[in-house]
């Protein structure tokens, strides 16, 4: 396809499937069913085996070549492309949305990192100016492109941010569906492509649908390692709009998620590394066209790095603890020998990339990818000894999306080898029966998925509190800290006097600045504190801060800080005092964070430079 024909097929496809999926969010979030039900299960897996039947048979129906069809495949090829988009942006969003039907909240609730992300989409939903998720006077550091797009839609449909993340997670996750079949169809045939897409979709409910803002990088890799591998071989033509739609890529890719435009930057280097020592090309072009990636990739990247960089230039000191993080799935991944049948699958995609990889561009390119990520595992490994990660166990998502469309590659290759040395009277019915065994692994897939998966993170979903003070069960337990979020966000308002974006809190209860856009003067962990917020020194001052002897002395304390103070404290009241957790980097333990206690003593507090008023466990107290 010409490069205008790329792009207008994203746009035109992007907008069709954000308003598919928004068409079928709205009746499954209306319904109104109460728990326990199973409904929602079986709902998503009916309607995804009609979807991927319709596919499926769309595939069978543009491959015939029987005249007794010829009218209908004619009718069809013309409507292919839209019944392509709205099949697939239905099929991605139906298997999510059922599950969360009881609830406003997406996948994982309010709980652990998915407070970080909240926090996120409501700073930037209060302000579309880049600013750090939670200090005041700081640029943004991690990626705000997909938050910046989130906070805009909560903008435009009116939703405050927690509920907008909701749909607009759900709408992203269709988006990219669409938009893998559009990259596939770049490099590989129409009907082929869709079966790729509806691969990738399958691995993204097993792996990829928590973390929609990851999710499009992860998805889209793939084809865009094949179209970079193309490019990078061929010795005729210089292919610039091709490079610059893979710097577009990458330069996405630092929009979103940084690390993958670390992986995609080695991968290019792997690439053009492989050709020179096949003498596929030469040094000089392929580094001229690595260079050319580049600079479209940095231009697209300074439209949320520039505030960052320009901090970092002007002298500001940084100490970030994000990539300090080792959990078990640091280890290299064998998604292929899991007893399972997406396991087989991506054990055909691996079979089919070795044995082919010498014949087949799209097999050696995605082999070249095989091959750095466990490449990128072992860098991982080896930066410990400096005290960091590369944080290798995140490729692994789209380790799993590529590995399950080179299976689905393999198979095809097997399947036409095998159709085309049976007698003419069976070839029928073995077109039936690859398409109702590929339509059963399928349906497969998506009950695995929701059985595993998807169940356990929709968990939080429905028990996690609303700002309101309940949840999506409708409990309103006063055990839980939850149940008091209303009565602080009002504490909190009455007694400074103050917008949330205006006003400072320190407080380690965080689900609060997923309600509001409060600063915060202090991230729950350094691993998610921006490396130009100093968390060490603001740990050391809060420290100092409660170690006073009396109000007149915390209150010239907070005077004297070289940090903007608070406004207010949100601590949790015990019979022995006002308390808030910190943590402090604990890298290579896992946990990764030491958790620590400090102590204000309630009478540091018992001064007319104070309001403080007390909701369930905790105690709000502004500053006058």
């Amino acid at each position: 396809m010409s490069p205008g024909r790329v792009g207008a097929e994203l746009g035109a496809g992007a907008v069709v499937a954000a308003v598919v999926s928004l068409a079928v969010q709205l009746p499954i979030a209306r319904l109104g069913l109460s728990e326990p039900t199973e409904l929602p299960e079986v709902a998503a897996t009916a309607t995804a085996a009609l979807l991927l039947a319709a596919l499926f048979g769309a595939v069978v129906l543009s491959g015939c070549r029987a005249p007794a069809w010829d009218g209908l495949r004619r009718k069809a090829l013309r409507l292919r492309l839209p019944a392509a988009w709205v099949a697939l942006s239905a099929l991605a969003t139906t298997v999510l949305a059922w599950p969360l039907e009881p609830t406003k909240l997406f996948y994982g609730g309010t709980s652990v990192d998915q407070a970080f992300r909240l926090q996120y989409l409501t700073r930037l939903t209060d302000s579309p100016v880049l600013s750090d998720m939670n200090y005041a006077g700081l640029p943004p550091y991690y990626p705000a492109g997909w938050f910046w797009l989130g906070g805009r839609f909560a903008a435009l449909t009116g939703n405050p941010a927690w509920a907008a993340y909701k749909p607009f997670a759900l709408l992203t996750i269709a988006v990219t569906a669409v938009a893998a079949f559009t990259l596939w169809s770049v490099v590989m045939r129409r009907r082929v492509a869709v079966l790729l897409a509806i691969a990738t979709t399958l691995s993204g409910f097993l792996h990829g649908f928590d973390e929609p803002y990851a999710w499009p990088s992860a998805a889209l890799l793939p084809p865009v390692a094949v179209a970079a591998w193309r490019v990078l071989r061929c010795r005729e033509h210089r292919h610039r709009a091709a490079l610059a739609g893979i710097g577009l890529f990458l330069g996405f890719t630092a929009l979103t998620y940084t690390l993958y435009l670390a992986f995609s930057t080695v991968l290019l280097i792997a690439m053009a590394a492989v050709l020179v020592v096949r003498r596929a090309n030469r040094p000089g072009p392929l580094l001229l066209r690595l260079l050319g990636i580049g600079a479209v990739a940095g231009l697209v990247a300074l439209l949320v790095w520039t505030p960052f960089v320009l901090a970092k230039l002007g002298g500001a000191e940084s100490a970030g603890a994000a990539n300090n993080y080792l959990p078990a799935e640091s280890v290299p991944p064998f998604p292929f020998l899991q007893p399972t049948l997406f396991g087989a699958l991506c054990l055909a995609g691996l079979c089919w990339l070795v044995l082919s990889c010498r014949r087949n561009a799209v097999a050696a390119a995605l082999l070249v990818v095989t091959g750095v990520v466990y490449l990128w595992f072992g860098l991982s490994t080896l930066a410990i000894a400096a005290h960091t990660t590369l944080l290798a166990f995140r490729v692994t998502t789209a380790f799993n999306v590529l590995l399950a469309v080179a299976g689905v590659l393999g198979l095809l290759e097997l399947f036409r080898w095998a159709r085309s040395r049976l007698p003419e009277r069976f070839r029928a019915q073995a077109v039936a029966l690859a398409v109702l065994l590929g339509l059963a692994g399928s349906v497969s897939t998506v009950e695995t998925a929701l059985a595993t998966e998807v169940h356990s993170a929709a968990q939080p979903a429905y028990t996690d509190y609303y700002p309101t003070g309940s949840n999506a069960q409708r409990q309103a337990d006063p055990a839980a800290d939850g149940s008091w979020h209303d009565e602080l966000l009002g504490a909190l308002r009455e007694t400074t006097g103050r917008a949330p974006s205006e006003t400072v809190l320190l407080s380690t209860y965080h689900p609060i600045k997923s309600f509001a856009p409060f600063r915060g003067f202090q991230q729950e962990t350094p691993h998610y504190a921006n490396p130009l917020a100093r968390y060490e020194e603001r740990a050391s001052e809060i420290r100092d801060w409660a170690s006073a002897r009396d109000s007149a002395e915390l209150t010239a304390k907070l005077r004297g800080s070289g940090f903007t103070p608070p406004d207010a404290f949100l601590l949790r009241r015990t019979p022995d005092g006002l308390h808030l957790t910190l943590t402090h980097d604990a890298f290579p333990h896992q946990p990764n964070v030491q958790v620590y206690d400090v102590r204000f003593d309630p009478a540091l507090f018992d001064s007319p430079g104070f309001a403080r008023r007390d909701a369930g466990p905790f105690a709000v107290i502004a500053t006058r």
